[in-house]
């Protein structure tokens, strides 16, 4: 049972609530003022505080605030009998742990009072997540499985040279991650690191993204550009979605491969480069050559040194540290201090699908930081998320929701076509990008032939 603070200038709501907190065994102080309700918790430090948002000598969002000045682990719960957005939006930024509404109801007063305690008893039960071992690099690749030590391995042997490589994985796997850490490991880390997503533009427009163009070379083209070629000088250039290269463009691709020669758009100037080529794709280059969509003689150009990324199913031994480094990774960047995790917590995560891989696993994460309503994260916050993220794939009633017909569309047409964005994209009358970001939402991937 707990020590329960009441902060309200009504008398009918403080003796309705300590008679009815009291049957439950809890232990009831009273205020009915804001500077008294503070003077009380500064010495009693109860466990959780039940506070009016409109008090006759000063705001309970103020009375709040002081009270979480003081840095004592107490709930909040705000009360009020005026509903609006600010108030509302306002009392959750302050660290307010719930907001209820008068004329309180008693089944809602218990389960909100229930809930608040649960989470300081699991709070104080659970030790923080253990991220000393951890490198302080957000940017770092983590994992201990036999495929992880592979792909270091690998790393480390094209660091010693300028070898082109083909990352291939499923989305959200790393493969940007592993070709910055190719790059930053090299003798010519201190040259650009250059990327250009290959799928982000239409036809028209890549050729010059890639080579550049010069003045007046086509409508709209008034000033000379550097393409990202030239832009990457001596250091790398990164080609996201590779796959989606262009056929025609793929030819002249393949041209600048074999001799590292290139003229811009509308240029007849020779210029040659000495960056490294990256590429990465989350489809079966293979199939697609056998389909000739790919260049036969590109794709062996491009895979001099090959790295297969595997998919965080097969990896699951690395799921303890993976989320050990992006709690450290969010808690940083979101200003947060939610560093422990409720028993089962890991072992639910180990039983996930994970179909959109570690970036999933991160935004996973990213989420449940956000719902915390303390330095813990629940299993049943996590629970939720995951049922909420696959219910994006299950069957049943679920499967008339808007997002599972709209991914089931995306997938009918990506499927018709070929699995090319760009004609799907123009087929469903959206931009490519609105695509790209509708393809990584619903975690949809190209199944392997």
């Amino acid at each position: 049972m707990a020590n329960i603070l009441i902060i309200d200038d009504e008398p009918s709501i403080l003796e309705s609530l300590e008679m009815f907190l009291g049957e439950k065994g809890h232990t009831v102080i009273k205020a009915d003022t804001g500077e008294k309700g503070y003077a009380l918790f500064a010495r009693e430090m109860p466990e959780l505080v039940m506070l009016d948002i409109r008090l006759p000598d000063m705001n309970g969002l103020d009375v709040l605030s002081k009270i979480r000045n003081i840095r004592h682990p107490a709930k909040v719960i705000m009360m009020t009998a005026f509903q609006d957005m600010e108030t509302t939006i306002d009392a959750m930024k302050r660290g307010a742990y719930d907001y209820i509404h008068k004329p309180l109801d008693a089944e809602l007063v218990e389960k909100t009072v229930n809930s608040a305690l649960h989470v300081l008893k699991v709070d104080r039960e659970t030790p923080r997540v253990n991220a000393e071992a951890l490198p302080r690099d957000k940017d770092v690749i983590i994992g201990k499985s036999e495929n992880m030590r592979r792909i270091f391995k690998m790393i480390g042997l094209v660091c010693q040279n300028r070898a082109t490589v083909l990352i291939q994985g499923e989305t959200g796997t790393g493969k940007e991650l592993i070709a910055r850490t190719i790059h930053r490991n090299c003798r010519f880390s201190n040259e650009p690191f250059v990327t250009m997503d290959c799928s982000a533009s239409v036809e028209t427009l890549l050729e010059s993204e890639l080579f550049g163009h010069e003045k007046g070379a086509f409508t709209g083209a008034t000033a000379t550009k550097q393409g990202r070629i030239e832009l990457a000088g001596k250091g790398t250039l990164f080609l996201d979605e590779l796959g989606e290269l262009p056929r025609r463009l793929q030819s002249k691709f393949l041209g600048f491969l074999q001799r590292r020669e290139f003229s811009r758009v509308g240029g007849h100037e020779i210029l040659q480069s000495r960056c490294r080529i990256i590429g990465a794709t989350n489809r079966d280059l293979a199939v697609l050559v056998k389909k000739k969509e790919f260049k036969e003689d590109l794709y062996y150009r491009l895979r001099v040194v090959a790295i297969q990324v595997p998919p965080l199913r097969e990896r699951l031994s690395d799921i303890p540290e993976l989320v050990k480094h992006f709690l450290q990774k969010i808690n940083n960047d979101l200003q947060t201090d939610v560093t422990k995790l409720q028993n089962g917590v890991i072992d639910r995560l180990m039983t996930h699908t994970w179909t959109g891989n570690v970036r999933e696993l991160e935004n996973c994460l990213v989420e449940a930081v956000v719902r915390a309503r303390g330095k813990v994260i629940l299993l049943e916050d996590m629970e939720t998320i995951l049922d909420t993220d696959s219910g994006l794939d299950s069957e049943g009633l679920s499967g008339y929701s808007l997002p599972a017909m709209e991914k089931g569309h995306i997938e009918k047409t990506l499927r018709h076509l070929g699995w090319n964005r760009t004609r799907a994209a123009r087929a469903m009358g959206i931009s490519l990008p609105t695509l790209r970001s509708k393809i990584k939402k619903y975690h949809i991937s190209e199944p392997s032939a």
